[in-house]
């Protein structure tokens, strides 16, 4: 008997298999950002309160009935230093009708997610730059970031390759108009 040739693996399947092998630590979050595994300590209650705010806002008075996850993490097409990045987003919004969160799996593909929403955390970069990009490449139409650090909220909408065409930032306290699925001023009056 002959032994049959075993292709090599890439190092970007070693990454991603290792990476879904990773258990971390309860309340710990593991992803896996541009080629590099990310763990990220539990949120602090203002991060939650933030998230919350959006959420109850999103839920009341959308146009479209939406639906929300916390902690469903996406497959999104990878970057340059890998071919597939496993992000979990702070929030994710979907219309109900997709019922996009059943099974079993914790990673789903992005098709049909509306919105993705980011509070800075102990990785404020991470969340600016390199997770706006991974969902940019995952066709996410509209990526909300709220940063705590410079007391704003931004929009970025109309993705294109690795990053947002258009965006739209606005100071903690003042509206942010939200398009259509959801079409209504996001009130931010209370993240003061």
């Amino acid at each position: 008997m002959t032994a049959m040739a075993h292709e090599p693996f890439t190092q970007e399947e070693v990454l991603l298999e290792g990476f879904l092998a990773l258990d971390a630590p309860e309340g710990f979050r593991a992803e896996l950002i541009e080629g590099e595994i990310v763990v990220t300590p539990p949120p602090d209650g203002d991060h939650e309160d933030y998230i919350n705010l959006i959420m109850k806002q999103v839920i009341r008075r959308s146009r479209t009935d939406m639906d929300f996850s916390g902690n469903k993490g996406l497959k999104l097409k990878g970057g340059l230093h890998c071919p597939k990045d496993r992000v979990i987003p702070d929030g994710t919004f979907a219309p109900a009708e997709l019922r996009l969160y059943r099974g079993a799996d914790p990673w789903m593909p992005c098709d049909g997610v509306a919105l993705v929403l980011e509070v800075t955390s102990s990785r404020p970069q991470a969340d600016r730059e390199a997770k706006r990009r991974c969902y940019a490449r995952g066709g996410i139409p509209l990526h909300l970031l709220i940063d705590r650090d410079e007391s704003s909220i931004t929009l970025f909408s109309t993705p294109e390759k690795d990053d947002y065409r258009e965006h739209c930032t606005r100071p903690l306290g003042k509206p942010l108009t939200l398009p259509e699925p959801f079409a209504f001023d996001l009130d931010t009056a209370d993240f003061l």
